[in-house]
């Protein structure tokens, strides 16, 4: 068989396809081409090979005795016709989309070659699924990138806007070398306008000599904490003293301070009342949390993250509560529920448990706030430890019973003391329940893990509060 090739294409050198048979190089050529198609003179199909049975059940074994050129879309029969055709064109691959019998289009790319008989001609084709797919992720991978950089640029000149726009002194400082990177006019302005000697300055020369130590401490404790209270400094070029806020962020592997200047006049006074209070509330020794309703921790002061054991705010914020306070299932769920219902709570025993396992008891001053935006709960935690613990009334027939079950000791089995012993066990804690819920006996079957029908069971057996209630 011989075959004419693409132009470009080399050939055997000494006729080597002349050494096959027929069969033979039909099953080559079966092997090799995804699609193969033999032709006769008028373009219609005489028989056809594909290279997997995916292809076969697409209803492409249904070409038999039908043109080539019906089985392909209205954008593909001019190419069909060319590859038919005598023109140069005809000896080149082309790609072509064939009609699936179950909708939707096969792209196949062929070359046309004559077998030299009668004028039959054989389709050599290669599936090319695989390749549009990878050309579509392609194209919505390049799609994706050019959004992404359209919003990249959006928000680069939305940041520009406000950054040149604000009558705040602002700048981007290296956390590294403390230089200045950027600077916004307003900064300039207030740095006497040296826009070609200001960036890549230290920040430092900006400060007042004899404050310059305060603020490299400030920027050292921003670096290491989340959230640092903004502090007053003294400009070289200013005598009012400008308010300082700065915060860490990181770019390209690399962090930066982007530091406000707040100018004088423009804050409120730092003796202010709601600034006395926020201060004082963080120093006080007693721990103090606000929680939304869902108990979030919103705020937190110092005192708390020391019982809890932590170092930072930011550890605790958009945590439960429950993580810390009360015994798992009890103290919390009744406390809540207190303070939903009676609007605050005061002087309510339970625990705190710290991040490291420490454990320690507390009281707890609890109240509402619903009407606040949003919705919150503020709670005041003061340790027990160091008080005298608060005990409950002791029974006067207790030590007489303790005594009395040692002296059976000899006299009576085992059992028999072990089962006395267990009742007044039982009875105790019934007792110290009752006692730690106010007598409210729903609660107090929940702090037991008993059912309240075996509660009141227990009650009358030991003869315990208004037996009348239980029935």
């Amino acid at each position: 068989m011989n075959l004419d090739l693409p132009h470009g294409t080399t050939g055997f050198r000494n006729g080597g396809t002349g050494a096959l048979d027929a069969e033979t190089a039909a099953r080559v050529i079966a092997a090799v081409a995804d699609v193969a198609v033999v032709l006769d003179a008028r373009g219609v199909v005489r028989d056809c090979s594909f290279g997997g049975a995916e292809m076969a059940k697409a209803g492409l074994g249904d070409w038999m005795g039908r043109a080539w050129a019906d089985t392909v879309g209205a954008d593909s029969r001019a190419k069909i016709a060319e590859m038919l055709g005598d023109s140069p064109d005809a000896a080149r691959w082309r790609h072509v989309n064939h009609n699936l019998a179950g909708g939707g289009e096969l792209p196949v790319r062929y070359y046309v070659t004559p077998t030299g008989h009668d004028g039959q001609r054989l389709a050599i084709g290669r599936d090319l699924r695989a390749t549009a797919t990878l050309q579509q992720r392609l194209l919505q991978a390049q799609q994706a990138m050019e959004r992404d950089h359209l919003r990249s640029r959006q928000a680069e000149t939305r940041y520009r806007a406000l950054f040149d726009l604000s009558t705040e002194p602002v700048f981007i400082v290296d956390s590294a070398r403390r230089r200045i990177v950027e600077a916004n006019p307003a900064a300039l302005r207030l740095a006497a306008g040296r826009r070609e000697t200001l960036v890549g300055e230290a920040f430092a020369e900006l400060i007042a000599p004899a404050e310059r130590d305060s603020v490299t401490a400030l920027l050292g404790a921003v670096a290491a904490a989340e959230q640092v209270a903004p502090a007053p400094v003294r400009l070289a070029t200013a005598d009012a003293p400008y308010l300082m806020a700065a915060t860490l962020f990181r770019q390209e592997r690399a962090a930066f301070f982007l530091i406000r200047l707040v100018p004088p006049g423009t804050t409120r006074p730092a003796n202010g009342p709601d600034r006395l209070f926020a201060e004082m509330l963080e120093r006080m020794p007693e721990a103090f949390v606000v929680t939304d309703d869902n108990l979030a921790i919103l705020a937190e002061n110092a005192a708390f993250l020391d019982m809890a054991e932590l170092a930072r705010g930011g550890e605790v914020r958009g945590q439960s509560l429950a993580r810390w306070l009360g015994r798992p299932g009890i103290d919390l769920a009744l406390l809540v529920g207190e303070v939903r219902e009676h609007g605050s709570v005061r002087n309510f025993p339970t625990i705190i448990r710290g991040s490291r396992g420490g454990e320690e008891e507390v009281e707890i001053a609890a109240v509402a706030a619903p009407d606040a935006d949003p919705p919150c709960l503020g709670f005041s935690i003061r340790g027990v430890s160091r008080r005298a613990a608060a005990t409950l009334p002791a029974t006067p027939d207790l030590p007489r019973s303790v005594e009395q079950l040692t002296e059976l000791v000899g006299r009576v089995p085992l059992k028999e003391i072990v089962r006395e012993s267990t009742d007044l066990i039982e009875r105790l804690c019934i007792e110290a329940a009752l006692a730690y819920t106010s007598d409210n006996r729903a609660s107090a079957a929940e702090v037991l893990g008993l059912s309240r029908q075996s509660l009141y069971s227990k009650l009358h057996r030991h003869g315990l509060g208004d037996l009348a209630e239980t029935h």
